[in-house]
C-alpha cells in the first residue's frame, strides 16, 4: 500500500476529501520509486492512487498477517511506515493461526518483547519491552489505560475478544502519559463490520474444553446500525495439579454512524475467570514439576471484569475532527495461595490472601486539525486524557503447615493462619494535557513532536491504622521524531523521546512508603530503518536504541523495595513480516540487549545486569498452504521457534538461569469451504526448562500443550 500524500492537490480532491475521507496519493513509476521520467513509447505508467479513510478507528480486519497502520504510533491513523519510531502488530489472522491463549502468546514472537518471564505463573500477563518490565503500565486497550495502580487487583485481557495487538516500542509519555521506557502494548478490541460475518467454534486438548462465537454485521439496510457479539466458555487447566483456567467471557458491541463522518460504538463485555496462583519450587528441588506444593483448598486466583466503553468521531468540516474515547472498568479479585515450599520439610510455607475491588474512568478527547500549504501537509493533534482509579484491598499475610516436598500431604484450611497485613484504599487521578505536530515536506520529510504535561495525584488510605499516605507528582516529557523517505517503499528515521513513572508501594511490614519513592524518568534516543517492498505484502524494521531509566526501583528482599538508580539498556531489533505469497507467511525477529545497572546506590551492582533482562531475544514463524485440487481442502502447515537467552535472578548477577529455545506448530486443515480444522501445539518437544529463578525459588516454564480446534464460519 502507497503511503506518500500529494503535496498538490486540486479542488476535486479536496472536495473528495470532506466527503468521504483524507486523501493520500502516492504518484509515481512503477517499480521505480519517485515520479521521473522513464516514458515508454510515448507513454508514462503511474502508480495507483490509494484513497483511505479520514478515520483514525482502524475497524476492518487486516487481510493478512501484514499490518500497514496504525493509530497507536502518534494517535492519528498513520502508516507505520511514516511513524519515527519502531511499531509491532500482531493481526487478527496471526492471532488465529497461532491460536493465542493470552496476550503473553500473542507478542511472543514480536522484536524486542520478552514475555512469560515468570514461565507458569498466569497471574497476570508478564511483558518486558526493550529490557523495561511493563507490566503494571505498560497494557493499553484502545488506546486507554488498563494499569494495575494498587498492588494485585488487576485481570488478564481476553485474546479472542481482540482484533489486533500493537506494541509501541521506546518512550511513549508524550502521548499515554505514565510508562516506562520500554513501550507499551495497546490491545484492539473486535468491533463491529460493515459486512455480515460470523464463526462458532470448539476446542478440544490438554488442559481445554471449549466452545465459543463471534458474529455480527449491519442491521439496517443502510448500515447506520452494526453490531457484533463475541463470546466462549472454557472449562480448563494449566497443565499441573491443582490448577484451573475456566473463563467465560461475552462481549456486545453496537455502532451508530447516522451519518457521513459521525460514528458512535458502544464496546462493552463480561469476563470472569478462576485461575490460581503463581508456582515455584525451591531452589536444588530434583522433582516431577507436576508436583503441586501449595494447598488446594486455598489456591485461587479468580477475577470478575465488567467494561463498558464507547469511541465517538464526528468531523466537524472537512480539516477539523473531534474524537472522544471513553471506558469504565470494574474488576473483583479474591486471591489466596500458599506458597515458599522449602527443602526442610519442617519449615513452615507462607500464606497469603487478596480481597480486592477496583473501580476506573479513562477518558482521552481529541482534536485533529489537517491542512496544508506550499508542499507542506499538517497534522496537529491536541488532546485532553484523564483517568480515576479507585482500588480497595484487604491483604491478610500468615502461615501454613510445613511440607514434604518429595511427599507432600496437605493439612487443609486447618493448617493456614492468617493475620492483617496491608488494608488500604488507593485512590489515583492521572491528567494528562498533549500537543502533537506532524508535518509533512515534499513528500520525503516527515517531522514528529510532541510534548505532554501529567499530573497525578495519589492517596493511600491504611483502614486499620488511619494513617494516609498523600503524594502529586507532575511532569513535562517531549518528543522529537524525523523520517525521511528515500522512495515510497524505503525509510529511515530517528527519534527521541521521554518517559515519567510514578510509583505507589504499600508502606506496611518493612514496604517503603508510595511518597518517599521517587517518580521513574526515562530517556531514548533512537535511529532505524522500515522496508515496504511493492513485490509482496511485507513489512520490515531494523532498529537501534540507547534507554536509560532513572529512580528504579528492585526488591532486594521477597518484601523490601530500594531505588538503585539508574538502568541503561542499549541494542538492536529486527522484525520482518511477510505474506510472501498467497500460500506462505513469515515472521522473523531477533533482538540483542546489552542492558546494565549505571547507578546504584546501596547494592554495590553497578555494571552487572538487571535481573531477568536477557541479551539475546529471537523468534521464527513459517506457515505454508498446500492448496486443495477439488478431492481436498487447503492443507496449511505451521511451525515457529523461539529462543531466549541466559538470564540473571539478581541484580548481584550471582543466580544465572540458562536460556532456552521452544518449539511451537500448527496444523489447519479446510474440510469444506466454511468449516476448518486446526491442531496447535506450543512447546512441541515438551522441554522442560527454568523461565526465571527468584529469590530462592524457581520457575518453571509451561509444557507440551496440543489443542484441537472445529471451527465454521459463514
Amino acid at each position: 500500500m502507497t503511503i506518500a500524500r500529494s503535496a498538490i492537490i486540486g479542488t476535486q480532491a479536496k472536495r473528495l476529501i470532506a466527503s468521504t475521507a483524507l486523501v493520500t496519493f502516492s504518484i509515481g513509476v512503477v517499480g521505480t520509486g519517485w515520479a521521473q521520467d522513464a516514458s515508454t513509447d510515448n507513454a508514462t505508467q503511474l502508480q495507483r492512487i490509494v484513497v483511505e479513510g479520514k478515520s483514525d478507528r482502524l475497524d476492518a480486519v487486516d487481510p493478512t498477517i501484514v499490518a500497514k497502520e496504525t493509530a497507536t504510533g502518534t494517535k492519528t491513523n498513520t502508516p507505520i511506515i511514516d511513524i519515527p519510531a519502531s511499531v509491532s502488530v500482531v493481526t487478527q489472522k496471526e492471532l488465529e493461526e497461532r491460536h493465542v491463549e493470552s496476550l503473553q502468546q500473542a507478542v511472543a514472537y514480536t522484536s524486542s518483547v520478552f514475555s512469560d518471564e515468570f514461565g507458569n505463573d498466569d497471574r497476570y500477563d508478564y511483558i518486558r519491552i526493550r529490557g523495561f518490565d511493563q507490566t503494571t503500565l505498560g497494557t493499553y486497550r484502545d488506546g486507554l489505560a488498563a494499569r494495575i495502580p494498587a498492588f494485585y487487583t488487576a485481570s488478564r485481557l481476553e485474546p479472542y475478544g481482540l482484533q489486533r495487538v500493537e506494541v509501541l516500542k521506546g518512550s511513549t509519555s508524550t502521548l499515554f502519559g505514565l510508562n516506562g521506557p520500554g513501550g507499551l502494548v495497546n490491545a484492539i478490541t473486535k468491533r463491529p463490520q460493515d459486512e455480515k460475518h460470523g464463526e462458532v467454534y470448539t476446542s478440544y486438548g490438554d488442559g481445554t474444553k471449549e466452545v465459543g462465537a463471534d458474529f455480527g454485521g449491519p442491521i439496517d439496510p443502510d448500515g447506520v446500525w452494526s453490531y457484533r457479539l463475541t463470546g466462549l466458555v472454557k472449562e480448563g487447566d494449566l497443565g499441573w495439579d491443582y490448577s484451573n483456567d475456566d473463563r467465560v467471557y461475552i462481549a456486545p458491541a453496537l455502532t451508530i454512524k447516522p451519518e457521513e463522518g459521525t460514528s458512535l460504538t458502544i464496546l462493552t463485555d463480561y469476563y470472569k475467570r478462576d485461575g490460581t496462583g503463581a508456582r515455584g519450587f525451591p531452589t536444588g528441588a530434583d522433582i516431577d514439576i507436576n508436583t503441586f506444593l501449595g494447598e488446594p483448598d486455598f489456591n485461587r486466583f479468580n477475577t470478575k471484569q465488567t467494561d463498558i466503553g464507547y469511541q465517538f468521531e464526528h468531523e466537524l468540516n472537512d480539516s477539523l475532527t473531534f474524537r472522544s474515547n471513553g471506558r469504565y472498568t470494574n474488576m473483583n479479585l479474591d486471591y489466596a495461595e500458599v506458597y515458599g515450599a522449602s527443602l526442610d520439610p519442617t519449615t513452615d510455607r507462607i500464606a497469603f490472601s487478596v480481597d480486592g475491588r477496583s473501580n476506573r474512568y479513562a477518558f482521552d478527547n481529541q482534536l485533529q486539525y489537517d491542512t496544508g500549504w506550499n508542499g507542506i501537509d499538517s497534522k496537529t493533534l491536541v488532546g485532553v486524557d484523564y483517568a480515576d482509579d479507585n482500588t480497595r484491598e484487604e491483604i491478610l499475610y500468615g502461615t501454613a503447615g510445613p511440607i514434604d516436598i518429595n511427599n507432600p500431604t496437605y493439612c487443609g484450611l486447618s493448617c493456614i493462619e492468617l493475620g492483617p497485613y496491608v488494608n488500604w484504599r488507593v485512590k489515583q487521578q492521572a491528567l494528562g494535557v498533549y500537543a502533537q505536530e506532524q508535518l509533512t515536506f515534499d513528500d520525503r520529510w516527515i517531522v514528529t513532536l510532541g510534548g505532554r504535561w501529567d499530573r497525578v495525584h495519589t492517596t493511600a488510605d491504611y483502614l486499620d491504622t488511619g494513617t494516609q499516605d498523600d503524594n502529586t507528582e507532575s511532569a513535562f516529557t517531549k518528543r522529537v521524531g524525523l523520517t525521511y523517505k528515500l522512495n515510497p517503499n524505503l525509510a529511515v528515521y530517528a527519534n527521541y523521546s521521554e518517559s515519567f513513572q510514578p510509583l505507589v508501594t504499600p508502606s506496611a511490614n518493612g514496604y517503603a512508603l508510595s511518597g518517599s519513592l521517587k517518580p521513574q524518568k526515562g530517556q531514548q534516543y533512537e535511529v532505524g530503518l522500515k522496508y515496504q517492498p511493492d513485490g509482496f505484502d511485507g513489512l520490515f524494521t531494523l532498529a537501534a536504541f540507547d534507554l536509560t531509566q532513572t529512580n528504579v526501583p528492585t526488591y532486594v528482599t521477597p518484601v523490601l523495595q530500594e531505588q538503585i538508580g539508574k538502568v541503561g539498556v542499549r541494542g538492536i531489533e529486527f522484525e520482518g513480516k511477510a505474506a510472501v505469497a498467497d500460500n506462505l507467511n513469515l515472521t522473523l525477529a531477533y533482538s540483542y540487549w546489552d542492558s546494565e545497572i549505571l547507578e546504584d546506590g546501596t547494592g554495590g551492582n553497578i555494571g552487572n545486569r538487571p535481573q531477568r533482562v536477557p541479551r539475546h531475544l529471537a523468534s521464527a514463524w513459517l506457515d505454508y498452504t498446500i492448496p486443495g485440487e477439488g478431492k481436498r481442502g487447503d492443507l496449511t502447515i505451521g511451525g515457529g521457534v523461539r529462543y531466549i537467552g541466559q538470564t540473571y535472578g539478581d541484580d548481584a548477577n550471582t543466580v544465572s538461569v540458562g536460556g532456552y529455545t521452544t518449539v511451537d506448530a500448527a496444523v489447519n486443515y479446510k474440510v469444506t469451504k466454511d468449516v476448518t480444522l486446526a491442531v496447535n501445539v506450543t512447546n512441541l518437544f515438551d522441554r522442560k526448562y527454568v523461565a526465571t529463578s527468584y529469590y530462592g525459588t524457581e520457575y518453571y516454564g509451561d509444557r507440551r500443550k496440543v489443542v484441537g480446534t472445529l471451527r465454521y464460519t459463514w
